[in-house]
């Protein structure tokens, strides 16, 4: 970039301990500064970071050590770890986002630095191995060395690192396109607001870690020059199709780019598809136009110029007569959003399934949000760009600005101009602000509801209740069961008297704990003991769900969920050790229940299991219940994130019950069997998610503890009840598809009856 002209940080590359030279920090302090910002040259923009703010040598070879994927483990570290705190170094160490990545490669290190026993690791198990045979009693024998400690290299890190003059200003980042011209195109640039020093991978992929403001939020004129400068980059480096840009704009106005990234992430919170809905492209139509230009670009290059005129050619013709051809496709109002503390996994759900429909011949979705409270529902037809925003607080506040009258940034309707070229083949719909729509109206507009709801009102029976009034099919149970299935005490007590096993519960009041706090936290200890769980009675799954451990863990729970305002309290929330944006919802009452454990079982895992129904030629209701998949959570128990979101957990499909292929599948038809019966019991209908523990005991005998129904469970891309579909021979359209059709058809025969 300096080559060219283009304002760039100062830097630096360094080889590996290079700055462990006498002075060599000082030397880089005094060329660059400080702060100093390390990372790893040649690995994307989010992993390897850190920034290093005083000139210390061990910080900054930390920082080293972390840009060329390098960790060392001690002996003396590693004895004072629990077996619990050992697995969560390993898995951290697994992660790519945290740690180095697998594979990696282990070198043994003793006392005198003499080394050994080098080998490479591609597993945690593996790994967890390797560390545990070779600082044992056994490796000082075998290896004739005492390992003092490990040191484990990625074997896709580095040899250098890059060490860049820290830029203060505000962060941006912006796509350019090629335009139906060739000619680059810059959208809209996005700022990034960070929650966190570094703009690392969680932050970037994970909605709601940072907040994404489109376009970011400066005079028109400064807008302009970021998008010129990013275009003029796009056309000196010769990037073809797209590019995300990455940069910062100072306060005096100086614009650096330094990080172009020509494949950007496309997951749903992404820049890629934020700033393709402010000119009007769904993510579907924008990687539409991505594919089609994608295939100019590789003729003009002169690979296979025939088959790809061909394609090109075919492609037009599909885009030009779906444009002519009359829309009847089946529409779909999908619901998001809502009030509950599930509000930001529903969006993400939400959009799941909008995209799955839009990209389909059969159906043409509508994105309506769902807000306000239990005594109003509020809804709101979203154009495309409210509906990509970070989370459903961002969407809601975006409501609020256009009910005000609020106008969009001005830059936007000179952009969306310079992109009319593409909105006018690849867009259904201008852009427009959200609008208010009642249930009469929606009535009108569609012929049936996805509910992407998670927690009230979508769970509970209610929004089901109005969708009735107005003869609107639905997905999943029927008002009666949810209703049912959001009670977990209501649901326990019916599967206890239907002889299931559920775990020893019982319902703590805030009548109860008002009265006299310490009569009732006596109650609560001598009828269950620590630990035990305590968990909403009534909220989604996942939601303020913790492991109590103490009396000090037990008052402040209690607090916390009985406190009388909404902020959060915060001595209850640092003894509950709450996570960064975790919500915690005020309640009546709440479940306590008995920790679940392997009680002497051969095998012990936590199972969730998905099912789906259907209508057989004679109408009777058919139940197929999927190939369980195992949770392993991180912490004591699954949280929101690990459940949903991409990268956030761990869900093996199928469950490992057993090593051998004919027992395992004897335990699976058994869960299967408990799964189905707890179906018929509760009455749930469409679809649904059930979570449980399961014991395998020495005699072969198979006990499935149920913990919780979910009748509308998490449609996000990274939900583990695709992962199940698609082994019973579903695509997540296929699925959505049999959702969608069941509804229909339930209402079809209501009809009938009733008639």
């Amino acid at each position: 970039m300096q080559a060219v002209g283009l304002p760039t940080p100062k830097f630096r590359v360094l080889k590996d301990r290079e700055v462990s030279k006498q002075g060599s920090l000082s030397e880089l302090v005094q060329d660059l500064g400080l702060p100093l910002v390390v990372k790893a040259p040649r690995q994307g923009s989010s992993i390897g970071v850190s920034i290093v703010r005083e000139e210390n040598e061990e910080l900054f070879l930390d920082a080293e050590d972390r840009a060329l994927f390098k960790r060392y483990l001690f002996r003396s570290d590693w004895e004072t770890l629990s077996e619990a705190e050992q697995l969560t170094w390993v898995r951290q160490l697994a992660d790519i986002r945290e740690g180095i990545g697998l594979p990696v490669e282990g070198l043994l290190i003793t006392g005198d630095f003499e080394e050994g026993g080098e080998e490479v690791i591609a597993s945690p198990e593996t790994l967890l191995d390797y560390i545990n045979r070779n600082f044992s009693k056994t490796a000082v024998h075998e290896l004739k060395l005492e390992v003092d400690f490990i040191r484990f290299t990625s074997l896709t890190g580095e040899t250098q690192i890059l060490v860049e003059q820290f830029v203060a200003g505000r962060e941006f980042s912006c796509i350019v396109v090629e335009d139906e011209n060739g000619a680059p195109l810059a959208l809209p640039p996005t700022e990034i607001v960070k929650g966190t020093e570094v703009f690392d991978y969680r932050a970037k992929y994970l909605p709601g870690l940072a907040r994404k403001v489109t376009p970011i939020d400066l005079p028109e004129a400064d807008i302009e020059r970021i998008r010129q400068e990013a275009q003029k980059m796009f056309a000196t480096f010769g990037f073809e199709v797209y590019a995300r840009l990455d940069g910062f704009i100072q306060e005096d106005g100086t614009i650096f780019l330094n990080d172009p990234n020509t494949t950007s992430g496309m997951l749903p919170a992404s820049f890629f598809f934020h700033q393709a809905a402010e000119i009007g492209l769904n993510p579907s139509q924008f990687l539409t136009y991505i594919i089609r230009t994608s295939l100019n670009a590789r003729r003009r290059g002169g690979l296979k110029p025939v088959q790809l005129y061909e394609m090109l050619t075919k492609l037009d013709a599909d885009i030009q007569s779906r444009q002519q051809v009359q829309d009847d496709r089946i529409r779909v109002a999908v619901i998001m959003g809502g009030y509950s503390s599930e509000r930001h996994i529903s969006v993400e759900s939400g959009r799941n399934i909008y995209e799955k429909l839009s990209s389909s011949v059969k159906y043409r979705p509508f994105p309506i949000f769902l807000t306000g409270s239990s005594e109003e529902f509020r809804l709101y037809e979203l154009p495309i760009n409210v509906m990509l925003k970070d989370n459903a607080d961002d969407i809601r506040e975006k409501i609020e600005h256009a009910e005000a009258g609020a106008a969009s940034h001005p830059v936007l309707a000179r952009i969306r101009q310079e992109a009319s070229g593409i909105t006018g083949t690849y867009a259904g719909q201008p852009v427009a602000a959200p609008r208010r729509i009642s249930f009469a109206e929606l009535a009108e507009r569609v012929d049936e509801v996805f509910i992407a709801l998670h927690g009230r009102p979508g769970e509970d029976g209610a929004l089901q209740q109005e969708l009735e009034k107005f003869g609107l099919p639905y997905n999943g149970s029927g008002a009666a069961s949810s209703a049912v299935t959001i009670n977990k005490f209501e649901t326990n007590r019916r599967l206890r008297e239907a002889g299931l096993r559920v775990a020893d519960h019982r319902l703590a009041q805030r009548l109860e704990w008002s009265a006299d706090p310490e009569a009732f936290y006596r109650g609560l200890e001598s009828q269950f003991g620590y630990p035990f769980i305590a968990k909403p009675a009534d909220d989604g799954c996942s939601s303020a769900v913790k492991k109590i451990k103490s009396r000090a863990e037990l008052a402040a729970f209690s607090e916390q969920i009985f406190r009388p305002g909404e902020p959060l309290l915060a001595g209850p929330a640092e003894v509950l050790h709450l996570g960064f944006k975790e919500e915690f919802p005020q309640k009546e009452a709440f479940l306590v229940e008995t920790l679940i454990g392997p009680d002497g079982a051969a095998k012990f895992l936590e199972i969730t299991g998905g099912l789906l129904t259907s209508y057989d030629a004679q109408g009777q209701l058919q139940i197929e219940v999927f190939e369980a998949s195992e949770a392993l959570a991180t912490g004591e128990v699954l949280s929101l994130e690990e459940k949903f979101l991409a990268g956030e957990g761990q869900n093996i499909t199928p469950a490992r019950y057993s090593t051998d292929p004919a027992e395992r599948q004897r335990i699976s038809d058994e869960v299967k069997r408990v799964l189905r019966q707890v179906a018929e019991i509760l009455h749930i209908e469409g679809y649904a998610r059930i979570d449980a523990f399961v014991r395998v005991r020495q005699s072969g005998a198979v006990e499935v503890l149920i913990i919780e129904v979910n009748s509308l469970p998490g449609m996000t891309p990274a939900t583990c009840i695709f992962h199940q579909t698609a082994l019973a021979g579903y695509t997540p359209y296929q699925f959505i598809d049999r959702i969608l059709d069941f509804g229909k058809a339930r209402a079809e025969r209501a009809n009938a009856h009733s008639n």
